[in-house]
């Protein structure tokens, strides 16, 4: 275990990013999973649960949560499930 201060702050910093990131993590996974059900279901929310997902994903990024080119991917392949309009 840490003795030092600034390592005994650093490990309070680290869980409290690590489970506000695990909740982010959790949210995304979330909405993508309904997202893939109504489109399974050829559902008309479709379209506005793709926005709340690719919105999510980009904000991914920006916090740091997720790889840039890893959510771009991600969108990329759910854009390719949404239905013809």
């Amino acid at each position: 275990m840490a003795n030092h201060p600034s390592a005994l702050k650093r490990i309070r910093q680290t869980e409290k990013r690590r489970l506000r990131n695990m909740s982010f993590r959790s949210k995304v996974k979330t909405v993508v999973k309904k997202y893939l059900l109504a489109v399974a279901a050829k559902d008309q929310g479709a379209q506005q649960l793709f926005r709340e997902a690719s919105s999510l994903l980009q904000k991914g990024v920006t916090k740091g949560i997720y790889h840039r080119n890893s959510a771009a991917r991600t969108i990329s392949r759910l854009a390719l499930k949404m239905p013809a309009a």
